[in-house]
């Protein structure tokens, strides 16, 4: 199953570090926020990543392209650059990483929808760059095998408010992305989609997926909120950024479920 990670937004909140970088490579510890989530569902043995680039994409581009080099011992004969031993001693040897350009000022469903040619499974995951959480991604694939609706969405309860979800016996009745949030829980991302949602996306730079494709969804009665009740946070703040860097110092990181 793919695993499609949106990795092209500016951070305009987070600039101290994106006005450098793209918000997925700002680093938690020694290691970018997106290393952190590919980690959480390479634990569960979901490897393939389709990484959707825009904003200082290529920096991404080069990250994975020198990863061996940065994360391993290697010998060089120089003059042959042919000729590299890397002395491998890191855990991500069976990573798959595609990376697709998606524009610089693509909305999320937009940036979805033209990664949409390297989706070549029944049903496909998603998540946001800037996200983590200790959620067991096993139950919830197994969550969403069970219901057999189109599409799964995790319902978190964080201080913060994104978007809220209205849901009755775990089916969602109402999927409202709005600033402020009253109560209930909101869109933790970590979603799951049989391949056909990706019909609900519209042509064009301005496809919110969010908005339209989820609301369309949930009125169709085809979308189920899998409840977390464990540890989430996303990096939107360099405030949320320090929390999550002096948690990662601890003995026990929440969300380093490898």
């Amino acid at each position: 199953m793919k695993v499609v990670i949106l990795c092209g937004g500016r951070g305009t909140r987070l600039k101290e570090e994106t006005e450098f970088k793209p918000k997925p490579l700002v680093e938690i510890g020694s290691k970018p926020i997106l290393w952190h989530i590919m980690k959480i569902y390479a634990h569960y043995g979901f490897n393939d990543f389709v990484l959707c680039l825009g904003y200082k994409g290529n920096m991404i581009k080069e990250y994975f392209l020198n990863y061996e080099a940065m994360n391993n011992d290697f010998t060089i004969q120089l003059g042959n650059h042919n000729n590299i031993k890397f002395h491998s001693n890191h855990t991500e040897k069976d990573w798959k990483v595609t990376l697709v350009d998606t524009g610089e000022e693509a909305l999320t469903g937009s940036r979805l929808r033209k990664a949409a040619r390297y989706i070549d499974s029944d049903l496909f995951m998603l998540t946001y760059g800037d996200g983590v959480a200790n959620i067991d991604i096993g139950k919830l694939v197994s969550f969403h095998k069970a219901h057999k609706k189109a599409g799964t969405i995790t319902g978190v309860h964080p201080s913060s408010r994104f978007g809220e979800i209205a849901a009755k016996d775990g089916l969602v009745v109402k999927f409202n992305e709005k600033p402020q949030v009253r109560d209930g829980m909101i869109n933790g991302g970590f979603f799951i989609f049989k391949k056909n949602f990706l019909d609900y996306l519209e042509d064009g730079e301005d496809c919110w997926l969010e908005h339209e494709p989820m609301e369309k969804l949930a009125s169709c009665g085809e979308l189920m909120v899998y409840p977390h009740e464990g540890f989430w946070q996303c990096v939107d703040t360099y405030r949320e950024l320090e929390l999550l860097t002096k948690l990662w110092n601890s003995s026990n990181p929440p969300w380093k479920v490898w």
